[in-house]
């Protein structure tokens, strides 16, 4: 495993469609175990493929319960429910939070590292994460959704 570099705000594919994973190979295994060392170093919730500079429709989330990490390869939201707006940060944009609406429940259809289908179901927390991590296999980052920026002095804590 290795750590890889998170792309950050400005670079070009953080707004790309990213392609579907066709080979689940060796180089997929790679990528999922770098991003998921990446992703635990870097003390974040999600990470998708083109936040470490790969346009594979491929993210990971790990809200730290007891599902523990989670891997998404050709993931698609098929079904949502409900509304909740909250505080949205991004690895890719250090020290920046925006007040995004997402569904409270969703239904995600996707593969594992095998190419092996699955259905999976998130709420709250998780929910927010599959919505923001699958929005970044579609070239939309979270700024785009937010409906206001918070400031500095709304995000520290009291």
């Amino acid at each position: 495993m290795a750590l890889r570099d998170i792309v950050k705000e400005g670079d070009k594919i953080l707004t790309k469609t990213c392609r579907p994973v066709v080979k689940f190979d060796a180089k997929l295994a790679v990528l999922l175990d770098d991003m998921a060392e990446t992703l635990k170093i870097a003390d974040g919730v999600g990470l998708a493929a083109p936040q470490v500079g790969i346009l594979r429709r491929v993210c990971i989330v790990d809200i730290g319960d007891d599902e523990g990490l989670i891997e998404l390869v050709n993931p698609q939201i098929i079904d949502e429910s409900g509304k909740q707006s909250g505080a949205e940060g991004c690895l890719s944009f250090p020290n920046q939070y925006g007040v995004v609406e997402r569904p409270m429940f969703v239904t995600v259809k996707a593969q594992d590292r095998n190419g092996n289908e699955f259905t999976i179901k998130g709420e709250g927390l998780k929910a927010r994460a599959f919505c923001h991590e699958i929005d970044h296999l579609n070239g939309v980052v979270f700024k785009e959704r937010a409906e206001r920026m918070l400031s500095p002095e709304e995000v520290e804590p009291a």
